[in-house]
């Protein structure tokens, strides 16, 4: 049995879901809380170097199930080397995506079928799934613009990708939402950033250990 709380973060990109897990990590750790904050792909050396591949504006024509696969390349080494063993010692990990952004993104954005998906991220996990499930639901318009003034060197491969993209992933986010509604829950992104936090503490309180 896990001793912590596994915790994800989802929404598509631009949706704040970076400055947000910062405040709410900060919240937790003045709580007295032992915080672990992640990010997929990433998280170990292994899943960094697969994310400046999946990342790199170079690699336009990646096809889907190539990415698919490498998004679950990188994530196995991170439930194994990381969050499993930061669960067993009682800590709370806050994830920026896990699962259910394959399924938004690989699934309902590139058209991959979803049961095939389900199966490689249980596979890639050994069934490990967040105990709760925080989706940061924004306008792909607004999303777009947020884009615009982040920080950086221009948009990655991702972040490049169309409108009708990004709305194809919201919808399959909010998909998983309806579908999953006793895990998963949605939280409207287009409020002012304290707002959010203070929501995303409020649906954390009977979870937290």
């Amino acid at each position: 049995m896990n001793k912590g709380l596994f915790l994800s973060v989802e929404g598509i990109d631009g949706s704040g879901k970076t400055t947000t897990i910062g405040a709410l990590d900060k919240r937790l750790v003045d709580e007295g809380y032992r915080t672990l904050l992640l990010r997929e792909p990433g998280g170990t050396a292994i899943g960094e170097d697969v994310r400046r591949i999946l990342l790199d504006p170079r690699h336009a024509d990646m096809d889907p199930l190539c990415e698919l696969l490498l998004f679950a390349a990188a994530r196995a080494q991170l439930v194994a080397g990381v969050i499993r063993p930061a669960l067993a010692a009682g800590m709370v990990v806050i994830c920026d995506r896990f699962t259910d952004s394959t399924l938004a993104y690989q699934g309902s954005g590139r058209g991959l079928d979803l049961d095939m998906i389900r199966r490689v991220n249980r596979i890639a996990t050994g069934g490990l799934l967040p105990q709760r499930t925080l989706l940061l639901d924004l306008d792909p318009e607004l999303a777009a613009c947020r884009l615009v003034g982040r920080e950086g060197a221009g948009p990655d491969r991702i972040d490049a990708e169309s409108r009708a993209f990004a709305e194809r992933v919201r919808a399959g986010y909010l998909a998983l939402a309806r579908e999953e509604s006793d895990r998963i829950v949605t939280i409207a992104a287009d409020q002012p950033i304290p707002i959010v936090v203070d929501r995303m503490q409020e649906i954390l309180r009977e979870d937290l250990p």
